[in-house]
């Protein structure tokens, strides 16, 4: 006859829930204490000591252990650019491989004669000041919004129709009032950018650096083949910076689908809101900065591109 199990004394088991136990390198990730690269012989990232990330995939370091534990971060080229990132780190990219994707500033979701979105509304000022910045470092500049043509109408979820109809009761092609015309459809005034960020979009597309991506999901790159993945792979892209509204819906999708497709991502933590309650922005934050990537602010990308 087996022996019965031992049941430990209740006063010895902790009560509190392992996931309140604080990890610190979770918390705040801890410098590497030697030279590190990530990834494949394509594909790779090296971070150093001093704090740096070089995301650009040009300078491997050396095949010897003994010589790469010692190795220092090569010069910065004109070709790059050093952006610091929270967490005490600086990102080191390819200023033509990398683009801002902006993510949903549409009237739909910003003007007020439809919404109250003060949040997203102050992202405005941040990326007319951070888009011509970019632009002079040649970075591609990605405007990445809703726009649907009357067959996507018949081949959008029912799940995602639901949704939308809570905001109007119409959804998805429906009217909306004065002349925003039918909700999220390609051409109509509600789908156009809001205020300034339309002459700002308008202006970049004259000059060859902007570009209006549609996407027809939550996410930008959701799917085989969409049009925003497309367009990075075909010009050689490899880090986003993302923003845009709203924070934890549809930026947080095409960030976390671009992750998995192997894209460098940071966020840029003044250029996105969301009208989400409290832990919507802040989660997706943390989340952006500790797993899918690194985050930072305009200000920050702004002085990279003047150095």
């Amino acid at each position: 006859m087996g022996s019965a199990r031992s049941i430990p004394d209740s006063t010895t088991i902790s009560t509190a829930p392992i996931h309140d136990t604080p990890i610190s390198d979770l918390i705040m990730r801890p410098k590497v204490p030697e030279p590190v690269e990530y990834g494949n012989d394509t594909d790779f990232w090296v971070e150093y000591p001093s704090g740096l990330v070089d995301l650009s995939r040009t300078d491997r370091l050396p095949s010897d252990a003994a010589a790469a534990a010692k190795a220092q971060p090569p010069p910065l080229k004109a070709t790059q650019a050093d952006i610091a990132v929270n967490g005490d780190r600086v990102v080191r990219v390819d200023k033509e491989k990398t683009a801002i994707v902006i993510i949903d500033m549409q009237n739909f979701f910003l003007h007020p004669d439809l919404r109250a979105h003060p949040l997203g509304l102050a992202c405005v000022d941040p990326l007319l000041k951070v888009v011509p910045a970019l632009r002079s470092m040649g970075s591609k500049i990605l405007w990445v919004n809703w726009g649907l043509t009357e067959h996507e109408l018949k081949t959008i979820p029912p799940s995602l129709i639901r949704s939308f109809r809570k905001h109007t009761g119409g959804g998805f092609g429906s009217e909306l009032p004065g002349n925003f015309g039918p909700l999220l459809m390609r051409d109509a005034y509600n789908s156009e950018l809001y205020g300034p960020l339309q002459d700002e979009f308008v202006k970049g597309q004259k000059a060859g650096t902007d570009f209006w991506i549609h996407k027809n999901r939550m996410s930008g790159i959701w799917g085989y083949q969409t049009a925003l993945d497309l367009f990075l792979k075909e010009n050689g892209i490899t880090t986003l910076l993302l923003s845009g509204v709203n924070t934890d819906q549809c930026v947080l999708g095409t960030l976390v689908d671009a992750y998995f497709r192997g894209y460098d991502c940071i966020v840029l933590e003044d250029a996105t809101a969301t009208t989400s309650p409290e832990g919507g922005y802040s989660n997706t934050i943390y989340n952006a900065g500790n797993s899918y990537g690194f985050v930072t602010d305009t200000a920050r990308v702004i002085a990279a591109a003047h150095q």
